[in-house]
């Protein structure tokens, strides 16, 4: 598109990344700006599993973070080896989720990213109902192969918008800030900007 920047229109199958069984399909429409930006995405997505049984899981997973005993610590998620304490997979899975709106306002035409590691996670306890996660997770930029840093807060209430707030550093591009996944079982895109957390 002249003066705005490359569209492009997609089909693509979607899997649970715990099972690999498929999730749906979608069809999506891909804006790259001209100014450095994040992409624009138009996406509509049918799903294998209906609402009320996505619902069902984000609310066993949140009943799982919320009684904890004690608050989840942990680092090197997955191990050398690729494994994941079965303790920590909840706090793998809001990784997942949330690293996703870093790596979606990242990428440009040219470059991608993908969750190498979470660093380190901390769940926060907090007086309200909401889950709070503290992250340090590593993104693999491609094709540099170049591995950056971000720090990531994230909370969350079932029903309600996953807000994720980060700060990314890395040695070649100096220091960003920014923010935002939505839609509370990570289903769709909204903002909240600032790096004072």
């Amino acid at each position: 598109i002249p003066d705005s920047g490359h569209k492009y229109y997609l089909q693509f199958s979607t899997e649970y990344y715990r099972t690999g069984e498929d999730a749906g399909s979608c069809l999506a429409t891909v804006l790259y700006p001209k100014k450095k930006s994040p992409p624009v995405v138009t996406i509509k997505c049918s799903h294998t599993k209906d609402q009320n049984e996505i619902q069902e899981e984000d609310n066993r997973l949140y009943q799982k973070l919320r009684h904890q005993t004690k608050p989840i610590t942990g680092s090197n998620i997955p191990d050398s080896y690729g494994n994941i304490e079965p303790a920590l997979e909840p706090a793998w899975a809001l990784a997942v989720a949330g690293s996703s709106s870093i790596m979606w306002e990242k990428s440009t035409e040219d470059l991608g990213y993908f969750l190498a590691q979470v660093k380190s996670v901390k769940q926060w306890k907090r007086k309200d109902d909401f889950i709070e996660f503290d992250y340090t997770v590593l993104l693999h930029e491609m094709p540099t192969q170049e591995i950056v840093s971000c720090h990531m807060r994230l909370t969350w209430l079932p029903g309600r918008p996953l807000k994720v707030k980060h700060f990314c550093a890395s040695d070649h591009r100096g220091s960003e800030d920014g923010s935002g996944l939505g839609s509370g079982s990570a289903a769709g895109l909204s903002e909240e900007r600032g790096a004072n957390f």
